[in-house]
């Protein structure tokens, strides 16, 4: 049965939802676990597009644990960061706090960058665990590519009225075949699933909300398939693919951020 996710509302962390850190994720080549040691409030005048509500400050930190970086990491690091202020408009207080950053490496030791303005969260039990998880997902062998777009659809009518079968192929950044198939019978609810490789397995399961490849899907499609995806196809057919299109659609649920910085 196509029903959406059943995890329709993911956990989040530090208020961002998995799709934020995922985004933080997969462009950091280094992530870290830190305790900031000292920071430095940076006079305004001084700096440039710095979000409003917020203070950019010069961080002096400790490195608990490196969660990500193959060049390893300085035991003290340096970087800006651009601080939310509080309610009254203040800087809060951020020594001895605890983060995980999504950084690269600056141009002088010790020296990182967040790959983001707002590529900082606080580092709890919880976060470490779900960024090394998703970190982990990321790295996999089997791992999901990016998706870049749609490609070809096809689709095949029944020999019965309501029943038909509807493959579409998406364009991935490392090339490797992924497809969507969207199977209807008479009496029954519509399925469909993806294949990430040159068979489909009809037995699969639509991705849950909060995997890597729900991500990749939810956040990566197009809310609608486009007319080059159809133009081969008959009237009926590609109207058939559309409306198979975009039951996958409702079916992943929306790709959910909260990030504003970024």
């Amino acid at each position: 049965m196509v029903t959406p996710s059943s995890a329709t509302a993911a956990p989040t962390t530090n208020g961002l939802t998995y799709a934020d850190i995922v985004d933080l994720a997969q462009d950091a080549p280094l992530v870290a676990h830190v305790r900031i040691r000292n920071s430095i409030a940076l006079k305004a005048e001084r700096v440039a597009n710095v979000p409003q509500g917020h203070r950019r400050v010069y961080i002096e930190a400790d490195v608990v644990g490196l969660i990500r970086g193959e060049g390893g990491i300085s035991p003290s690091v340096t970087y800006l960061y651009d601080v939310p202020l509080d309610r009254r408009g203040k800087l809060p207080k951020l020594k001895k706090d605890e983060v995980i950053v999504f950084a690269r490496q600056g141009g002088r030791p010790g020296e990182i960058q967040l790959v983001a303005p707002d590529a900082q969260v606080s580092a709890t039990p919880e976060s470490v665990a779900r960024v090394r998880s998703i970190l982990s997902a990321l790295v996999a062998s089997d791992a999901p590519p990016r998706i870049l777009g749609l490609g070809e659809a096809f689709h095949v009518a029944g020999t019965i009225g309501g029943e038909g079968e509807t493959q579409i192929f998406l364009r991935t950044d490392n090339g490797d075949p992924v497809s969507l198939s969207i199977l209807r019978r008479p009496g029954q609810a519509p399925r469909w699933a993806v294949a990430l490789g040159e068979i489909v397995d009809e037995a699969a399961r639509p991705p849950e909300e909060g995997s890597l490849l729900w991500y990749r899907l939810a956040c990566g499609l197009p809310p609608a398939l486009p007319p080059q995806s159809v133009r081969t196809l008959s009237a009926p057919d590609a109207q058939a693919a559309r409306a198979d299109y975009q039951l996958v659609i409702a079916a992943l649920g929306p790709c959910r951020r909260s990030r504003s910085g970024g």
